[in-house]
């Protein structure tokens, strides 16, 4: 058994004994039983601190993991779920949504859940992780999808992908002397910016405006255009079954008024942060390609140009003679 593999199969048994006791299992105690089930299993222990920031993440974000388990498995309520099943989603997705992607790409943390569910699960098991992780991965836009080689040519012209176009924006405010940044929240935990489906025809600025207004409830003024993502995305209904989302994103200016979440699917809130608070959030990368340049452009806007400050007139000092009687 491959020593990664393994330290998960120690991980995952802390795991299900924490949820047999009902969570009355402390982090100190999860801890002393991750180096017992280590010794016992032969895991190596240059492996502890990637098991120990494994077992700690997964508890830290069982409330948010085990929301993201309901609303890609409506048809199974998370304590009908085998104890087996119900843990190895949690580790599976720890980390499919927050192992660092350079170390752990997303496509081995869903491949050694499979594993870990087949191993230690039901015969069924396997293909329901494979099924519940499948739908978290699509909804997060197939993360390295094409890591891995280049696919064999089959002789045939593959078809043209169709792309869909939508439009979203870094929206802004300032109060009270403070600039503050509107996101939505996603069902996978993260931070991430408003956006929507540009409709045939439409102007794509004015899609912006349109999507901000009923995914936020904010009236919008375009600033500028701050870049383009595009990712791959499953849909069934096309030939092929596969589209090219192509988002542009816009730096938008709105009053400072209350966010009020629209009916989009996937999203659980909206809020308002300073610019203070906006590096302690959990942003997808791709997402975070756009804030940042939004905020550099905010700071630049906040600063007095350097052309400006030479434009200003010294003070004039009264001379001596102006002074004299």
């Amino acid at each position: 058994m491959a020593n990664r593999h393994l330290a998960r199969s120690v991980v995952l048994q802390v795991l299900f004994e924490r949820d047999a006791s009902e969570g009355k299992m402390t982090n100190d105690e999860g801890f002393s039983r991750l180096a017992d089930y280590g010794k016992e299993f032969g895991a190596r222990e240059s492996d502890m601190p990637f098991m120990k920031n494994l077992l700690q993440t997964a508890i830290v974000k069982q409330n948010e993991i085990d929301e993201v388990i309901i609303r890609a498995a409506p048809e199974w309520p998370i304590d009908k779920i085998s104890a087996i099943d119900r843990n190895v989603l949690r580790l599976g997705l720890t980390e499919l949504l927050f192992a660092d992607r350079t170390q752990v790409p997303a496509k081995v943390a869903i491949n050694e859940a499979i594993e870990l569910a087949k191993a230690f699960g039901s015969n069924s098991s396997g293909r329901f992780v494979n099924g519940v992780l499948g739908a978290v991965y699509v909804e997060l836009g197939e993360p390295g999808k094409n890591e891995g080689g280049v696919r064999k040519e089959t002789g045939s012209k593959p078809a043209k992908m169709p792309t869909e176009h939508l439009a979203g924006a870094v929206v802004y405010a300032r109060s009270e002397g403070e600039t503050y940044l509107a996101f939505v929240h996603d069902i996978f935990g993260h931070w991430t910016l408003s956006k929507g489906k540009i409709e045939e025809g439409e102007d794509i600025q004015a899609g912006a405006v349109r999507e901000i207004k009923e995914e936020m409830g904010l009236d919008i003024k375009i600033v500028q255009e701050l870049g383009v993502n595009e990712y791959i995305a499953n849909d069934s209904k096309i030939d092929g079954g596969k589209k090219r989302k192509r988002v542009s994103y816009f730096l938008a200016e709105s009053p400072f008024s209350e966010l009020r979440l629209g009916s989009s699917g996937g999203l659980d809130d909206a809020q308002w942060f300073p610019l203070s608070a906006v590096g302690d959030l959990n942003f997808y990368d791709d997402t975070l390609k756009i804030i940042v340049p939004a905020i550099n452009v905010l700071a630049q806007k906040e600063k007095p140009s350097v052309v400006e400050s030479r434009a200003k007139p010294a003070p004039v000092e009264r001379s001596t003679r102006s002074r004299r009687k």
